[in-house]
């Protein structure tokens, strides 16, 4: 039977991308990764519209958020997945190089379920994905 949990990966920096789903893959995480590389492509594939308007219903299990994006922020994207009643439960982890306060605190303000920043060590940020990975698609249980 094929996975049907899979991840939206809403990532501008195709280095961090690439580690991204390199750590995931090395964790054994066979689900689909889906990539939007601004804000903008991000609501398009959630919200089925663009591009994306022909993609099937189903909704990844959980969103891995930059804040720092082209064209729609990433906090903005936040607020409109809230915002909507088909994706007001949708777990959403910020995974920024943000070592904001401000932005940490908003993140939560407009209701992401975690806030991770990204380790400037390549050893550290792959294990913080992987671990990520591992809990949201296997331990996780999500409201809907």
């Amino acid at each position: 039977m094929r996975n049907t949990k899979s991840i939206l990966l809403v990532e501008d920096n195709a280095q961090d991308e690439m580690l991204i789903l390199r750590s995931l893959r090395k964790v054994n995480l066979a689900n689909q990764v889906d990539v939007a590389r601004d804000g903008q492509q991000a609501l398009d594939y959630l919200f089925r519209s663009g591009e994306f308007a022909e993609r099937g219903p189903t909704q990844p299990t959980v969103v891995l958020l930059d804040i720092n994006l082209p064209r729609v922020n990433g906090l903005e994207v936040l607020e409109r997945i809230r915002a909507n009643e088909s994706t007001r439960h949708l777990p959403v982890v910020i995974l920024t190089s943000s070592d904001e306060e401000r932005d940490r605190l908003k993140s939560y303000e407009c209701g992401a379920n975690s806030f991770v920043r990204k380790p400037l060590d390549f050893t550290e940020f792959a294990e913080a994905v992987a671990r990520l990975g591992v809990y949201w698609l296997a331990l996780n249980i999500p409201p809907l």
